[in-house]
């Protein structure tokens, strides 16, 4: 007798996880050949592809993608929901529906009533949180009147030598209510605690403060190399912010974990995503080390990506880090709270990528950026200004550049629904690629003995240089496009207004120095210092003796002084 058949429609066979049928995926690779022998063949020989056409990072794009692009795509494992492990689709379950990334623009330069008159400006155009720029002496831990800070007085960012510049900087705004970022980092605990100390001094305890410390002294010596002292030594003085931070300030992110300086350096986007994920997991294992439990600091972790010109690559990115930082976070450290899992970044436009040629063309590529970090999940977003490769953005450039974010989140839909772009082929399958290749990444890092060893042997800093070369071999040999640069060249001058940074403001910040000098208690001063001396050749946390020391006006250079001569200068080692 005859098996009776089914009337049922029969089920497809679909692979355990994946979202693909296996039968239907060879019916498509069949398909695909078929094309490529005709359609393809016929439309290349009447109008050839053109070559080169590979990412900014130069790794090579496929003509089409397809399924077969994400034959392994588990949802469950690989995507999830927003909101939920591991976190590929975003961090918070209905992101910009609800409301859009933090504004965060850049701002800081000459004095300290220069840059808060600024920051008033940028928040009344409606800009939602601030975010700091140091001068350079600053930024190396001297005072302006240093011999070392000739001429260095605000032009890269606004000059604190003390406690009196902090209040100052900050004067009348709400420190409770709004966040602040300060990208600072070797001199990072000391300028911390004269913020700590002007808001108490204001009315606003430490633990109602909230904001973000870059912080990330790893990546100086890899790329930025605004280090002062030894590795060991620095690393540290983080762990000591990453220990108070948790202890007294839980609004506060006590680090930025930095890959953008990594990217304005040279590297590539996956180079970005490793090195930066492998500088946080540094300092996860010494926060580990002191004694730190990982679900205690884990969630107060944050990072800084660059967001480059190639926009799909810039949104692979995001959502690649935020699936390899959860699965690092919750299968090697074992973290449990899943606030531990979440990347949560800042992201800024890609300042390497401004050309002083044609300077108007830099508004466009920063919206393309802009675009790509929102379509990459940021949390908050710094626009570049079209003046920037010339000098300090004036106030008519940083509104252009903050206008572009504002238009992004009114007018161009992309808010309306949470991760728009996943799904797509050729997204899930680059994001697949940058989470390998930067594993891949990681794990030889690890077996080059770790982040520090790596910094010592020369490791971080060859990548980066080959890649910086190749970028520009490209370029001078026209295999890559910059507009205005090496194609599309213009005989015209093109200038735009800059801003200048008088001697009239150098001279006041000077003189209010001086005040403070012969003005404060000198006694006082020097009690703070000798704390401050015996907490560094200690073990304890130096942040509480820190505290101590700003409270009483010891001037930026003095702070950095005791550590000086407690922990030595750095000197990198020649590499080739």
């Amino acid at each position: 007798m005859l098996e009776q058949k089914s009337t049922e429609p029969k089920q497809p066979v679909v692979e355990q996880g994946t979202l693909f049928d296996k039968t239907e995926l060879e019916r498509l690779t069949v398909k695909r050949t078929h094309w490529e022998e005709t359609s393809v063949k016929k439309s290349s020989q009447r109008v050839p592809e053109r070559d080169n056409l590979f990412t900014t990072s130069s790794v090579p794009i496929e003509r089409v993608y397809m399924p077969q692009d994400n034959a392994n795509l588990d949802y469950t494992r690989d995507l999830g929901l927003p909101g939920e492990y591991p976190y590929t689709r975003g961090v918070q379950p209905t992101m910009y529906r609800a409301k859009p990334w933090t504004m965060r623009m850049f701002a800081g330069f000459g004095t300290a009533e220069d840059t808060n008159a600024r920051f008033k400006y940028l928040l009344k155009q409606g800009q939602t949180g601030l975010s700091t720029a140091f001068d350079m002496a600053t930024l190396y831990g001297y005072d302006t009147d240093h011999p070392l800070a000739a001429g260095e007085f605000g032009k890269c960012g606004v000059a604190v030598s003390s406690l009196a510049d902090m209040e100052v900087l900050f004067a009348d705004l709400p420190l409770d209510k709004i966040t602040t970022s300060m990208t600072i980092n070797s001199p990072a605990s000391a300028i911390w605690a004269m913020y700590i100390v002007n808001a108490e001094k204001r009315g606003f305890p430490m633990a109602s403060l909230g904001g973000t410390l870059q912080n990330d002294i790893l990546k100086e010596y890899i790329a930025q190399k605004e280090f002062l002292f030894p590795p060991e030594p620095s690393l540290r003085l983080v762990v000591d912010t990453i220990e108070f931070g948790t202890r007294y300030m839980p609004r506060w992110n006590t680090i930025s974990i930095s890959g953008y300086h990594i990217r304005e350096a040279g590297a590539t986007a996956v180079q970005e995503l490793a090195f930066t994920i492998a500088d946080g997991l540094a300092y996860v294992d010494a926060a580990l080390e002191r004694g730190l439990k990982i679900d205690e600091f884990a969630p107060r972790l944050s990072f800084f990506f660059d967001v480059h010109n190639d926009f799909f690559e810039e949104i692979a990115k995001f959502r690649a880090g935020r699936r390899l930082w959860a699965r690092l976070m919750r299968e090697r450290y074992g973290a449990k709270d899943p606030r531990s899992w979440m990347m949560r970044c800042h992201a800024q436009t890609a300042g390497v990528s401004l050309t002083a040629q044609q300077p108007e063309n830099n508004v466009v590529r920063t919206a393309v950026q802009a675009l790509a970090a929102v379509l990459g999940g940021t949390n908050s977003l710094h626009t570049n200004s079209l003046d920037e490769a010339l000098a300090l953005p004036t106030e008519k450039a940083a509104l252009i550049a903050l206008r572009t974010q504002q238009i992004i989140a009114s007018e161009s839909g992309v808010v309306n629904t949470v991760d728009p772009l996943g799904g797509s082929y050729f997204v899930e399958g680059l994001t697949d690629e940058t989470e390998h290749a930067a594993m891949e990444y990681i794990k030889r890092i690890d077996e080059l003995g770790g982040v520090l060893a790596c910094i010592q042997n020369g490791f971080f800093q060859r990548e980066i240089a080959e890649s910086a070369y190749r970028y520009q071999q490209e370029i001078d040999q026209h295999k890559r496009t910059i507009v205005g640069v090496n194609d599309y060249l213009m005989d015209e001058q093109i200038k735009v207004p800059t801003l200048y940074v008088d001697y009239a403001g150098e001279r006041a910040h000077l003189a209010r120095l001086k005040r403070v000098r012969e003005e404060r208690d000198a006694s006082a001063v020097r009690h703070a210092l000798d704390n401050l001396r015996r907490a560094a050749e200690g073990t304890e946390n130096t942040m509480p003796a820190l505290i101590e020391a700003v409270r009483a006006y010891a001037t930026l250079s003095e702070v950095m002084d005791v550590f000086r001569s407690v922990f030595g200068d750095y000197m990198e080692p020649a590499v080739f």
